[in-house]
């Protein structure tokens, strides 16, 4: 749970910028991939982080402009990106126009629990990390190359010079 402002704006930064670095590396393509039928697509995936940024926020009084959990799905990879790019940077920035380190404490209902905001705000982190993980197994199915995130990914450990992991 996030008690300061400051706190959250630095890893929100840095997580929104990993999660951004997967969405680029989409393409229109690769949205159908799915593990089954009844699991969500690739594209879905990344739509649903998307569309929860101001689906949760929206409970605990803030209002981004984005879409709403039920709008479709855009056709276009880039979309997608440049939708999520928009309101990442959109929160912060209503963040330090809207709150205090001190309303972190305040509650809000949040899916029939009560949540305190900084609670919500950390949520929002590991969801979109959650996410992120289900992503780069798709990617992988897809064919894409995965960047990167909290190492070097697979492809990326020649550009160090070194030789990847044994499998």
């Amino acid at each position: 749970m996030f008690t300061k402002l400051a706190h959250f704006r630095k890893t929100w930064t840095t997580e929104s910028g990993s999660t951004l670095k997967v969405l680029r590396a989409l393409t229109d393509a690769s949205l159908a991939q799915a593990v089954a039928p009844e699991d969500r697509t690739l594209g879905r995936v990344a739509w649903h982080l998307v569309t929860s940024i101001p689906d949760m926020t929206s409970r605990v009084g803030l209002r981004l402009p984005g879409p709403s959990a039920d709008a479709p799905m855009p056709a276009s990879a880039r979309a997608i990106a440049d939708g999520y790019e928009q309101l990442a940077s959109s929160l912060v920035a209503e963040l330090e126009k809207a709150w205090t380190d001190e309303d972190l404490e305040k509650k809000d209902e949040m899916y029939g629990q009560s949540w305190k905001r900084g609670l919500t705000l950390f949520a929002l982190v590991v969801h979109q990390t959650h996410h992120r993980g289900q992503m780069t197994v798709l990617m992988r199915q897809a064919g894409l190359k995965v960047p990167g995130v909290y190492g070097p990914a697979r492809e990326e450990w020649s550009t160090l010079g070194l030789a990847a992991p044994e499998v």
